[in-house]
């Protein structure tokens, strides 16, 4: 039994461990959107929402205590200006996970890690069309090059 043995230990030593959510950390607000296993996600996500929750106080030892965890000081100055200011009104979960199916080496299950408020981008359309395009011009080609082919009959089977 596990009673009063809370937290994750995620099969890592305690110096990985730590580095990994601190690596975790950065990528998170750095990106705004992760994709990892459950179990490291559900790790990190209390971590998050504290170091929101820290950057919203604006002050010198909140900042110092976030660099502590997030050792970035880009980052650690766009989560005080900009993330922190998208989450003044909100009072703790800023973090969500989605579920997005399961690993393929080792069927671990992942998710998406993402801040509730995330700003989203519009992904360029010329890109998406243009992988259309190459398909149907493919698709359309392998149909035209079936259309064109001989069929071969064996010797044997072939009517003298």
């Amino acid at each position: 039994m596990r009673h009063r043995k809370a937290g994750f230990k995620l099969g890592r030593l305690t110096q990985h461990r730590w580095a990994m959510f601190r690596n975790l950390l950065v990528a998170l607000f750095r990106h705004e959107r992760i994709v990892t296993t459950e179990a490291k996600a559900k790790a990190v996500r209390g971590l998050a929402d504290h170091m929101i929750t820290l950057a919203k106080r604006e002050n010198l030892h909140a900042r110092r205590q976030v660099l502590v965890m997030v050792p970035d000081a880009e980052i650690v100055k766009r989560l005080f200006d900009t993330v922190a200011a998208r989450f003044a009104d909100r009072h703790g979960g800023y973090t969500r996970l989605l579920k997005t199916g399961v690993r393929p080496g080792d069927a671990a299950p992942m998710v998406m890690l993402e801040l509730v408020d995330r700003v989203e981008t519009p992904r360029e359309k010329s890109k998406g069309k243009a992988k259309d395009e190459k398909k149907r011009d493919r698709r359309k080609g392998e149909a035209a090059a079936g259309s064109r082919r001989r069929r071969r009959e064996h010797p044997a089977t072939a009517s003298a």
